[in-house]
């Protein structure tokens, strides 16, 4: 059945005269007569059977209808543009993959690895975006995502990587000259608004007493923690898996215990079944699970395995 579509031609010229509310405007813009748009707009009138600009002498203004219209057409040419950039900057002899992810799991612990994959997969370009909360994969123009479990993606084919567990750091100049006789209760903290009684629940597992254990800024996002603690604002409870190089140049202090019972699952997930032609993200797929695999005191890795 053919699409009911009108002409490209047409709805840039249309999305144009109402973004200008001019004729002339959007003829200079396009690089066309002002009478070629007006034809243009004159077909796309015709073929909705609505009109979209009211005529007054020589001037036109856009309908409240044909606004409404204008701007759902301005988002379509906008993500139009964007789709077809994208191709061109694939190589011919190539492919590309997309995946969703954490950002702040992108930035601190993906990200860093990402060039032993192309190392290994010179020809395969992984492009990642963020995605803060689960979603429907299928359909989604995601090949992966990788995220935190969760029942939203059951009937996809999920492989678990990394176990998260959190750690109260701060930068060494927070403690003093005495960092051994720093409590927590002594120190400003740092909370994530996702998870606002955080504090509370590893004072209970640690055994420490916190008087107000909900006082302090809260952030959105662990990265903005741990930039936090690095700037010397406070206690940031987060994931030790984030941190390892600051901890590693001493930058950011952990004398106090881990939390074990606060904690989150990583997870790659793929669609069920993945196709046997996709081979470009099951070179990824195997990729991240060795990245995942090797024993470390700290990353906690847990075994692949398959859940439905």
């Amino acid at each position: 059945m053919r699409r009911k579509i009108p002409s490209n031609s047409a709805l840039m010229a249309f999305e144009a005269a109402a973004r200008h509310g001019s004729f002339a405007r959007a003829a200079d813009e396009l690089a066309l007569t002002e009478g070629a748009i007006s034809r243009q707009i004159g077909r796309l009138e015709a073929f909705l059977g609505v009109t979209l600009f009211e005529r007054v002498g020589n001037r036109v203004r856009v309908m409240p209808n044909g606004e409404r219209y204008a701007a759902r057409i301005r988002e379509s040419l906008d993500r139009l543009e964007r789709d077809s950039q994208y191709m061109m900057g694939q190589p011919n002899d190539g492919a590309s993959i997309e995946i969703a992810t954490i950002p702040t799991f992108a930035a601190r612990w993906l990200i860093p690895r990402l060039v032993s994959f192309q190392e290994r997969h010179p020809n395969i370009t992984v492009h990642l975006a963020e995605r803060l909360e689960p979603f429907v994969l299928t359909g989604s123009g995601f090949d992966a995502a990788i995220h935190f479990e969760h029942p939203a993606w059951t009937g996809m084919k999920t492989h678990r990587l990394l176990h998260e567990t959190l750690l109260p750091v701060c930068c060494p100049s927070l403690l003093g000259s005495r960092p051994d006789s720093a409590t927590l209760d002594d120190l400003p903290r740092l909370h994530r608004r996702q998870n606002p009684d955080a504090w509370q629940l590893y004072a209970k597992e640690a055994g420490v007493t916190l008087t107000n254990p909900a006082a302090g800024p809260y952030f959105d996002l662990h990265i903005m923690l741990i930039e936090a603690a690095l700037a010397g604002l406070g206690v940031a409870l987060v994931p030790r898996l984030y941190i390892e190089r600051e901890l590693t140049e001493g930058r950011l202090v952990a004398p106090w215990p881990e939390g074990q019972s606060i904690s989150k699952t990583f997870s790659l997930i793929l669609p069920e079944p993945i196709q046997l032609s996709n081979a470009p993200i099951q070179a990824f797929a195997d990729w991240l699970l060795s990245e995942a695999t090797p024993p470390s005191r700290n990353l906690q890795p847990l075994r692949h395995s398959k859940h439905d």
